[in-house]
């Protein structure tokens, strides 16, 4: 009976071993199936999020300029060249080929869509001018920095309402105007197309240089938007 006892308990270390030798293999196997996993709108929706932190910086930059505080206008360009490559060459060209026609066929929504397209090409518009003003001459002068001011703030709230309706109105109804497997098989193209053009680790490369533009400007920290009570 005592041997037994002390096989049992020699068996289990050696099993509690195994699983933690093996707790990597199974987070990097993890990781790789969320990856696989991420649907359609998922992807959209996070794209968004970094949209929201770029939002954040240009709110600091308006901030800033209202008050005639300095900043590195090398960071609102790094910014304003994410918007134009990642949200607007990528994200918004994934909604105008994959969202937007499957609905308009639906008959679904055919008085938002239009509105949301049209406002795709008035961001693309304000961030050209973003991206003339991004640097030390435009700073220099004052009918300059408040265009900037203007096309900053201009971007910021019709881009806070657009993606709201989209969160909350168009992708919802997106989804049910396509099938399963027509929806997962979109996600692995959305997946696809973001390693094309961005690589491997594209959306977390995005993430990583917007994290180094908010460690610039001072706002990285989340602890700072917290109210005090």
């Amino acid at each position: 009976m005592q041997k037994e006892r002390r096989d049992f308990f020699k068996s289990t270390a050696s099993l509690g071993v195994g699983l933690l030798a093996f707790t990597p293999g199974v987070s990097a196997w993890a990781k790789e199936e969320k990856e696989k996993n991420v649907t359609a709108v998922e992807d959209l929706m996070r794209e968004h999020g970094a949209l929201n932190r770029i939002l954040l910086i240009y709110d600091e930059v308006s901030l800033r300029l209202d008050k005639k505080k300095e900043f590195d206008p090398e960071q609102l360009k790094k910014s304003a060249s994410i918007i134009q490559n990642f949200i607007q060459g990528y994200h918004e060209k994934l909604e105008e080929d994959f969202v937007f026609p499957r609905l308009m066929r639906a008959n679904q929504l055919t008085d938002l869509v239009p509105i949301l397209k049209s406002q795709h090409e008035a961001g693309r518009t304000l961030t050209s001018s973003i991206l003339s003003y991004s640097n030390t001459k435009s700073l220099k002068n004052n009918d300059e920095r408040d265009k900037l001011k203007t096309a900053l703030q201009a971007f910021v709230k019709m881009y806070r309402a657009h993606e709201a309706r989209e969160d909350t109105v168009l992708f919802p109804a997106f989804k049910n105007v396509v099938g399963e497997k027509e929806y997962h098989q979109l996600g692995e193209n959305f997946e696809e197309r973001e390693r094309q053009l961005f690589g491997k680790n594209g959306f977390e490369n995005i993430v990583g240089r917007i994290e180094e533009v908010e460690k610039d400007l001072g706002i990285f920290d989340l602890k700072q938007y917290s109210p005090r009570l």
